[in-house]
């Protein structure tokens, strides 16, 4: 099972690789192609689409037959033994689209509904993210690991915000409780990177509600394997919330969530 996780890992981070610098390289041109999805505020570039086209062509050459999960084509394959990669071809599409600088390709590859190994890559820069069960995450092959702090007080975290006005609403209302039990929060725009940065230390708790499977999948892993506490939006723990934090504050921190209404934002 440990060879196939290495191997696994390997073609999730060659993959998403290769998107990463068709997105990049494309930029330009694909944001003067864009539609528009659940709201006028959910954009899909033509960087997006490409994207996912050439991920899903990859996934064909190096693991035929095995089932695909993408934002933009859905579901594809019976994927065999249980076996489906999960891709988010641009996480952050808004930040690309305005030449914001922090926005990511996420493949995942899930057995039987649990993430085995997966990889965010950061067009920008060309950072890579990745993870295999019970292996210990990376970045750029140094060894990621959570924050060490244990007051809840001082923690930093991270959130976002969904695209239609009435569930944004009611996310400030929830962040604005929440702003006087923290350090403060950060909303940067990519769930995937914000699981990252978990996992780096850079902040010491994210929060989320209204996420999609390709949002979460390899990021959650990740931060898991970086130490982090994480609780998945199908725990039913936080509201449909996915959450993930430092070791040392994520029960309390758990707590403040509940406290400032985290369950009601949905």
């Amino acid at each position: 099972m440990v060879h196939l996780r290495d191997k696994l890992l390997e073609v999730a981070v060659r993959v998403a690789a290769e998107a990463a610098e068709l997105v990049e390289s494309t930029r330009r041109s694909a944001v003067r192609d864009v539609a528009t999805k659940s709201s006028a505020t959910d954009p899909v570039t033509a960087g997006d689409r490409a994207a996912e086209r050439l991920v899903r062509e990859r996934l064909a050459e190096l693991r035929p037959g095995e089932a695909v999960l993408g934002e933009e084509e859905g579901a594809d394959g019976s994927g065999g033994d249980g076996v489906c990669w999960v891709v988010d071809p641009i996480d952050g599409t808004v930040n690309y689209l305005y030449g914001f600088p922090w926005y990511s390709v996420s493949v995942a590859v899930q057995l039987d509904g649990a993430t085995v190994a997966g990889a965010v890559v950061e067009p920008s820069s060309g950072r890579q993210w990745s993870a295999a069960l019970g292996q210990g995450a990376t970045l750029d092959g140094v060894p990621l690991r959570a924050s060490t702090t244990d007051r809840t007080e001082l923690a930093l975290l991270a959130t976002g915000f969904g695209y239609r006005a009435e569930r944004r609403t009611r996310q400030a209302e929830f962040v604005a409780r929440l702003l006087g039990r923290v350090r403060d929060v950060r909303r940067t725009g990519s769930a995937a990177l914000d699981l990252c940065m978990v996992a780096a230390g850079w902040v010491d708790g994210y929060v989320e509600h209204g996420l999609n499977r390709w949002d979460w999948a390899a990021g959650s892993l990740i931060a898991a394997e970086a130490g982090a506490v994480v609780s998945l939006p199908d725990s039913g723990e936080l509201g449909g919330a996915i959450f993930a934090a430092a070791p040392g504050v994520a029960d309390e921190l758990r707590k403040v969530l509940l406290e400032c209404g985290v369950a009601d934002v949905l």
